[in-house]
C-alpha cells in the first residue's frame, strides 16, 4: 500500500509539472475579451458595446479590447456620449485597437479611442473625421495635439503616436496584430492593480516561453448581426425596392402567394434599415412616387409614359436618398435601377398579360360572343366572356360603361376588341346599305 501511494503521488506530480498540465494552467492569468466593432455604428452595435463591457466583467475577464473597423456612426450624438461615458466609467479597463491593417475608425464611433484605458493602431489604418468632440463626464474629449486635425481629417498610426492620441503603455512596442495589443496591456495600472497579460508557460516541447493571456472573441449574435447587416445603405435600399416591386407584382398578377410573403419580409427589413440611416425625406418621397408611376402602367400591361416617369423618379430618388455624404456605389445603383427597368419594362407587362390569358388554343370562336364589361372601358378595361376575365379595348370611339353588354368584334393577341351590344359607332371602312328615304 505504501509503494502504491508513493507511485500515485509521483504520477500526480509528473502530471502537474507536464507541459500544458494543471500547474501551467493554474499560473495563467484571466482571459481578455475581444469584441469586434465593424461596419456602421448603429443602435445594435451601440447596445452590444455596452453589453460587451458587462459580459467581460461578469465572466471574470481582466480587460476588454474593442477591435474597431468603422467608417461612420448613424446613432445620435447623445447615444454615443452615453456609450463613451459607460466605457470611461467601466469597472474593468477597456482598450481600443484599430485593426487589422487597412481598417478605419471614423465618425463618432472613432472617438471611443479617447476614453479607452489603452489604445493602438495597426499599420495602414486611419483615424479621424470625428467632427465635434463628444462630451464625457462633463468635459469634451481631447486627442492631444491632433484634436483640431481629427475633426475633419484622418491620420495614420505614426502621427497618432507622435501627437499623443494613442495611449500605449510602452512607445517602443508596435501593435500590428491583436496579440501585440493584448501584450501591451501587461503592467497597465487600473484601479491600483496592474494587468497581467504576459506570463511564462511551457510550449509543447517543454520550453518555457513568454505567452499572451488567452483572448476570448465575441461578435454580434445571429439576430443582431442580421439587423446590423440590413442597416447598411446598399442592403436597406435593395431590400426596400425589391419588396415594393414584388408587392406590385402580387397585386396586379397572381394574388397573395410566396412572392407576397417575400415582399413583406423585404419591406420590413428595408424599412428597418432605412429608419436607422440618415435619409433625405424628399428623396424617399420621390422613390415612392416612382413606384406609383410604375403601378399605373402595370395595370394597363404596356410600358408607356408613366413607366418613363417612374424610371426618372427612381433614378433621382436612389442617387439622393442618403444624407451625410453616404453615397450608394455605382454597382448598387446599377443593380437597383437596372433591375427596376427590367422588371417594369419587360418582366411585369409579360406577367400581367400571362395572368389574364387563357389556356385555350385558338380563340377565333370568341368573335361574336357576348359578355359584360367589368369596369368602364374607355378605351381600355376588362370584360368577362365565357366565364373568364379578359383585357379589352373598344374597337371604335365608343365608351362602354361598367356592366354593359358587349360583343367581341376582334382579337389582338390576348386583348379583345369589343363594341357595345347596341349603339356602336359606325366604322367608315364598313360598307352599309343606305337607308331608303
Amino acid at each position: 500500500m505504501r509503494r502504491l501511494a508513493i507511485a500515485l503521488l509521483a504520477a500526480g506530480a509528473a502530471l502537474a509539472l507536464a507541459p500544458g498540465g494543471s500547474g501551467a494552467q493554474a499560473d495563467a492569468p484571466p482571459p481578455v475579451d475581444v469584441f469586434e466593432v465593424s461596419g456602421f455604428v448603429d443602435p445594435i452595435v451601440a447596445d452590444q458595446i455596452i453589453q460587451a463591457v458587462d459580459r467581460a466583467e461578469a465572466n471574470g475577464s481582466q480587460a476588454l479590447v474593442l477591435q474597431i473597423n468603422s467608417t461612420r456612426t448613424v446613432v445620435s450624438r447623445e447615444r454615443m456620449e452615453e456609450v463613451a461615458t459607460y466605457i470611461a466609467n467601466a469597472p474593468i479597463p477597456v482598450a481600443v485597437w484599430v485593426g487589422p491593417s487597412g481598417a478605419r475608425a471614423e465618425g463618432l464611433g472613432g472617438q471611443l479611442i479617447g476614453v479607452a484605458a489603452a489604445s493602438g493602431m495597426a499599420p495602414g489604418t486611419k483615424l479621424g473625421k470625428f467632427g465635434r468632440p463628444l462630451t464625457v463626464n462633463g468635459s469634451p474629449l481631447s486627442f492631444g495635439d491632433a484634436t483640431e486635425t481629427l475633426a475633419t481629417a484622418t491620420i495614420g498610426p505614426d502621427d497618432a503616436k507622435a501627437q499623443g492620441v494613442l495611449r500605449l503603455r510602452t512607445n517602443d512596442r508596435g501593435v500590428p496584430v491583436l496579440r501585440n495589443m493584448i501584450a501591451d496591456l501587461d503592467g497597465l495600472e487600473f484601479g491600483g492593480t496592474p494587468l497581467r497579460t504576459l506570463y511564462d508557460a511551457p510550449d509543447d516541447d517543454g520550453v518555457i516561453r513568454q505567452t499572451v493571456a488567452t483572448p476570448r472573441f465575441f461578435k454580434l449574435g445571429l439576430l443582431p448581426r442580421m439587423f446590423h447587416t440590413v442597416a447598411s445603405p446598399p442592403v436597406a435600399y435593395l431590400f426596400f425596392i425589391i419588396g415594393v416591386a414584388l408587392l406590385i407584382f402580387e397585386f396586379f398578377t397572381a394574388g397573395v402567394g410566396i412572392a407576397g410573403f417575400i415582399a413583406a419580409v423585404c419591406i420590413v427589413f428595408g424599412c428597418y434599415g432605412l429608419a436607422a440611416l440618415p435619409l433625405r425625406g424628399w428623396a424617399m418621397g420621390v422613390l415612392i412616387a416612382a413606384f406609383v408611376a410604375f403601378a399605373i402602367d402595370t395595370q394597363v400591361g404596356v410600358p408607356r409614359l408613366w413607366t418613363g416617369i417612374g424610371m426618372v423618379l427612381a433614378t433621382l430618388g436612389s442617387v439622393a436618398l442618403f444624407r451625410e455624404s453616404i453615397n450608394l456605389s455605382w454597382i448598387t445603383l446599377l443593380v437597383g435601377i437596372g433591375g427596376l427597368a427590367l422588371t417594369f419594362i419587360v418582366g411585369m407587362p409579360s406577367m400581367v398579360r400571362t395572368r389574364f390569358a387563357t389556356p385555350t388554343i385558338g380563340r377565333e370562336w370568341m368573335i361574336g360572343q357576348m359578355g359584360n364589361a367589368v369596369g368602364e372601358i374607355s378605351p381600355n378595361g376588362y370584360v368577362t366572356v365565357g366565364g373568364a376575365q379578359w383585357r379589352a379595348r373598344t374597337n371604335r370611339a365608343t365608351p362602354i360603361a361598367a356592366g354593359d353588354r358587349v360583343r367581341v368584334a376582334a382579337i389582338d393577341g390576348v386583348t379583345l376588341e369589343v363594341e357595345p351590344e347596341t349603339g356602336a359607332a359606325r366604322d367608315y371602312r364598313e360598307r352599309r346599305a343606305k337607308t331608303p328615304e
